[in-house]
């Protein structure tokens, strides 16, 4: 009878912790206030070129936590990340190149940043695209093209946009005027606080029979819980407005 010696068991290799893991805890870290040691688990994720850590970094130096406030260096690592594929460092970039800050002021380029994140559906970038067109700045005025984008940040919950495609539908300015259309955006505006959006509402009410206000608060009824069910928090820095 033969036998055969136990094999010495090999030694366990430790569990290298994920990326995904790593910018979990930075985020719970961060969100105790404690940006040092949040710092500290996203800097080597972004060198290393994670595309989420680098928005991170960006964010704290943008907003000073826990480092001084450093336009240029928040500007660097969003640009890192916006190239990385990140949505919402996409519409930083678009913001500080339309603000100038931490860049030389470009609008051109800001245009061009907030199509990219606004095609792949990012209401900031949607919403701040289309006040540029709106505008005329960086591209040439465009209300169609503008009322185009305010629906689409609508429809993601963003309750600005909401307000100003209300308005755009009340007057129609860039798109046909309608009153339920107007009724309707205003309506979903005003409950979250748009002081403009109740006026508006209040004016375009009077002008409504009972059957357009009828299908109104049907679409209202509708659109409410789609609309919160797509706005959630976002750490983005939309432009003003």
């Amino acid at each position: 009878m033969s036998t055969k010696k136990a094999k010495e068991p090999r030694p366990r290799k430790k569990k290298s912790t994920s990326a995904k893991a790593l910018l979990e805890s930075g985020r719970v870290t961060y969100m105790a206030a404690d940006f040092t040691t949040a710092m500290g688990i996203w800097l080597p994720l972004a060198e290393a070129g994670n595309a989420d850590a680098q928005a991170w970094i960006g964010s704290l130096y943008a907003n000073g936590d826990g480092v001084d406030v450093d336009d240029k260096a928040a500007f660097a690592w969003y640009l890192k990340s916006a190239e990385g594929g990140n949505i919402q460092a996409q519409n930083n970039i678009g913001a500080m190149y339309a603000m100038g800050n931490g860049v030389v002021e470009n609008p051109q380029a800001a245009v061009d940043w907030f199509e990219r994140a606004a095609e792949a559906g990012d209401a900031h970038s949607q919403f701040n695209l289309a006040v540029l067109l709106s505008e005329g700045k960086g591209v040439a005025l465009d209300l169609g093209k503008a009322a185009k984008w305010y629906r689409a940040a609508s429809e993601n919950g963003h309750y600005p946009s909401q307000a100003r495609l209300g308005h755009m539908y009340s007057t129609g300015h860039g798109i046909e005027k309608d009153r339920v259309q107007a009724y309707l955006w205003l309506s979903l505006a005003a409950q979250h606080g748009i002081g403009t959006a109740l006026k508006a509402l209040e004016a375009i009410s009077n002008q409504m029979s009972s059957e357009e206000k009828a299908e109104a608060l049907g679409l209202f009824d509708a659109w409410r819980g789609k609309t919160a069910a797509n706005a959630g928090p976002s750490r983005i820095e939309p432009l003003p407005g």
